[in-house]
Order: C-alpha cells, then sequence, then structure tokens
C-alpha cells in the first residue's frame, strides 16, 4: 500500500459531470490498495469571476476580505468532489487549509508555506478515509486570518502535503498527459517526456511553462517529493518530475538515465521590456536604477546593457508586464537624480528560452538555436543563459513561429500531433 497525493486543477473540475469523473478517478486509486490525500482547486473559471465581482464592488479589494472571498471557491469543489465520492460507497472527508493544518505567513494573495501539521489528515487516513483537501490556502497562527498562496497554489498544497505525510507520489492532474517538450497549443509536433529532472523542471516553468508552477517544483526539490504530472482525462502515464538521487520508477533496476541536450523550448508573453536610454556611464547608476526598481516591486528577468557612446549608455530589461507601470512611474519620479534622457517601455515582446541539462556536455547547442532563427527570418533583441538554458527576447509576434522552428532544429518534433484534453494547461 502507498500513499498517493493527488492535486487536480480547475479544469478537472470544472462541472458536476468532471466531478464525478474525477471521484471515480480516486475511488479507484483507494480499490487498488492506496492511502489517498487531494488537494483540489476551484472549479473552472471560478477564481477569476470571484476576482472580477470583487473588483466590481471595490475598486481595490481589502487584502484580507479578498482572500477570506477567494478561498471560498476550493471549499465548494472539496465539498461537492466528496459527496461525489460519499455517493460511490466510499468514505471521504474535506478540509480547509486551515483545517489541513496548513500554516503559513501573514502576507495575503501570496502567503508562503512555513509549516504543516496534517494532524486531523492523518486521523482520517488512519480511520480508512479519503481525504480531500482545499487547495491555494492557508491559516497565519499570529494574525489568525485565512491566507491564500498566490497563483499555482493548489499544487504548492499538494507537494506540501505529500512531503509532511511522506508520500510515495505526488500526482499533479491537468489537463494534457504530462510535461512535453513545448506547449502542444504553440507547437503540435510537442513530444511528451517520460522523465524531467528537476532543474529542467525549474527552468521551463520559470520560463513560462504552465503545466507546473515553480513554487511547487522548487518545494519538491527542496522536500524530496516525487512529482508525476498527468491528465485527468486519460489513465495515460505522465512525466516523473526526478530531483536529485531519485530513480524512474518506469526505469530498469541498475539502469542509467541519459540527460537529453534539450529537454524543452518554453514561450512566455507575458513580460514587456523596458529601456532606460542615456544612462551617464559612470559607475553606480545600474545600481541605482535597479534599487528604484526593486523598491517598485518589479521583478526583473533579463538585463542588457549596451556599448557606451558619447559617455552615455542603454540599460534594457524585462519584467512582468504587470509590474512595468510601477517600474516606469518609480523611474520616472527619480530621473533627474540618476541622470537618464527617457525611459522606452515595449510590451510587444515574447521570450523563448532552450532547456536541457545536456547542454553541460554538448557544445553547439546555441549554435543551432541561433541559426534557426536565423533562417526563419527572426531578430532577436537580448539574450541571456544559465548553465541549462539559454533565453532570448523576440517581436511577440515571431514568437510562436520561432517555436515551432526551433523546435524543428532541435529534432524534437514527434510523429503525431499532441492531445490537449481541455485547453487551459491546467
Amino acid at each position: 500500500m502507498a500513499l498517493i497525493v493527488q492535486k487536480y486543477g480547475g479544469s478537472s473540475v470544472a462541472d458536476a459531470e468532471s466531478i464525478k469523473r474525477v471521484a471515480k478517478r480516486i475511488v479507484d486509486t483507494r480499490r487498488a490498495g492506496h492511502d489517498v490525500v487531494v488537494a483540489v482547486s476551484a472549479m473552472g473559471d471560478t477564481t477569476d469571476e470571484l476576482l472580477d465581482l470583487a473588483n466590481e464592488v471595490a475598486p481595490i479589494p481589502a487584502p484580507r476580505e479578498l482572500d477570506m472571498l477567494l478561498s471560498s471557491g476550493e471549499r465548494i469543489s472539496m465539498a461537492l468532489l466528496a459527496m461525489a465520492i460519499h455517493s460511490m460507497g466510499f468514505e471521504a472527508r474535506s478540509f480547509t487549509g486551515s483545517q489541513a493544518g496548513m500554516i503559513t505567513d501573514s502576507q495575503h494573495g501570496a502567503a508562503r508555506i512555513v509549516d504543516v501539521t496534517p494532524i486531523r489528515l492523518r486521523e482520517a487516513l488512519d480511520e480508512g478515509a479519503i481525504v480531500i483537501v482545499a487547495g491555494f490556502q492557508g491559516f497565519n497562527r499570529d494574525t489568525r486570518d485565512i491566507t491564500t498562496l498566490g497563483r499555482g497554489g493548489s499544487d504548492t498544497t499538494a507537494v506540501a502535503l505529500a512531503a509532511a505525510l511522506k508520500a510515495d507520489v505526488c500526482e499533479i492532474y491537468s489537463d494534457v498527459d504530462g510535461i512535453f517538450t513545448s506547449d502542444p497549443r504553440v507547437v503540435p509536433g510537442a513530444q511528451k517526456l517520460d522523465h524531467v529532472s528537476s532543474e529542467e523542471m525549474l527552468e521551463l516553468a520559470a520560463n513560462g511553462a504552465k503545466v507546473l508552477y515553480i513554487r511547487a517544483v522548487e518545494y519538491a526539490r527542496r522536500h524530496g517529493v516525487l512529482i508525476h504530472a498527468r491528465s485527468s482525462f486519460s489513465s495515460a502515464e505522465g512525466t516523473y518530475v526526478l530531483g536529485e538521487g531519485m530513480k524512474n520508477p518506469r526505469e530498469a533496476e541498475g539502469a542509467a538515465m541519459e540527460e537529453p541536450i534539450v529537454a524543452g523550448v518554453a514561450t512566455d508573453l507575458s513580460q514587456a521590456k523596458i529601456t532606460v536610454a542615456g544612462v551617464p556611464d559612470v559607475p553606480g547608476k545600474a545600481a541605482e536604477i535597479f534599487k528604484i526598481v526593486a523598491k517598485s516591486g518589479a521583478n526583473v528577468d533579463m538585463i542588457v546593457q549596451n556599448v557606451s557612446a558619447t559617455g552615455r549608455t542603454d540599460i534594457s530589461f524585462t519584467v512582468p508586464k504587470a509590474d512595468a507601470a510601477a517600474a516606469l512611474k518609480a523611474l520616472a519620479g527619480d530621473q533627474a537624480e540618476v541622470g537618464f534622457q527617457n525611459l522606452v517601455h515595449d510590451d510587444q515582446i515574447g521570450k523563448l528560452s532552450v532547456v536541457g541539462a545536456g547542454m553541460r556536455t554538448h557544445s553547439g547547442v546555441s549554435a543551432v538555436l541561433f541559426e534557426a532563427l536565423s533562417a526563419g527570418g527572426i531578430n532577436i533583441e537580448m539574450i541571456s543563459t544559465s548553465e541549462i538554458r539559454i533565453s532570448v527576447v523576440l517581436r511577440g509576434s515571431d514568437l510562436l513561429e520561432a517555436a515551432r522552428t526551433v523546435h524543428t532544429a532541435y529534432g524534437l518534433d514527434g510523429d503525431t500531433e499532441a492531445v490537449v484534453h481541455a485547453g487551459t494547461g491546467r
């Protein structure tokens, strides 16, 4: 008997029929002799609809009350799922995040987990019940308030529960069959990966891959949780995310895994580029600029500084589109002090990233990327690299074609088109 944690996203529990289908999968896992703990998201687009409603009644909703509102979505789906399981003749108990022992800091809307005390969950498991937990939410001991974990919070809930309960595997269910070499909505010939390292998955998630969220992957790597990303719409095996020293459950005993040169191609249209033009080319100016940006709360990704001309230089960087306005306002407010000439904002960019652990030991990976983009007539505006990643900024209108071109250039195309069962990737 294994202890399995399962997570189901909003598209997997979008309506009554979907909930019954998920309940059957959970019951089948229980019938196979396993203990089951489930983290569930709000149904379909419930969270977005609640956000829209909040913004209709208040231009800037109070953070505490917004968390109270948003956490209700998961409570609805957890109760309905438990009811569906009961109707199939199995005991199920639903728990809110606070009842499940998800202890967080006090940051409303983006709380971080500081401890997990799943006492009630363990008691329910010992009594033979299937445990259903509302994802995305927790409880702060000091304020005694409900908190929410932010985007991808249900993934993080599931991984945290798996770590605290010492589960054998954490199954993350969505509407695609696993982790692909690229987004199958963008690259129809993308292939499902049998396994991927947590290091590669962190890079893919950070650069636009939406199947798993970066916080959940990082938590799993830190706590040694085996993730199995798979679809709730099929029974096919998915993709295992392996931390350091982990063995792929599919591999024969003693078999060695070969690291792929390129594991995947990720795309991201969520960023904007800001150029601080005419910066005095003297020591300390870059530090001044990025201190201002940091105080605005903007999260900087890529940075490029041009060669100095006539004693001045341009510094370009990318930030999430949602952070751009705050960064621009902060920089404009300190323009005289820093001494730059003007600001340029560009929200029509796209980022393409090539990720693979094999880059460490294989040469020529960057040459393939640049040759493919050149042959496609696609211009590169910025370049950033890590040990296992190359990222480039392009025109947003070129991004989809660039992804397909680069995917083909690395020999990643499959013989058949990938199947997307619903349409959101979550």
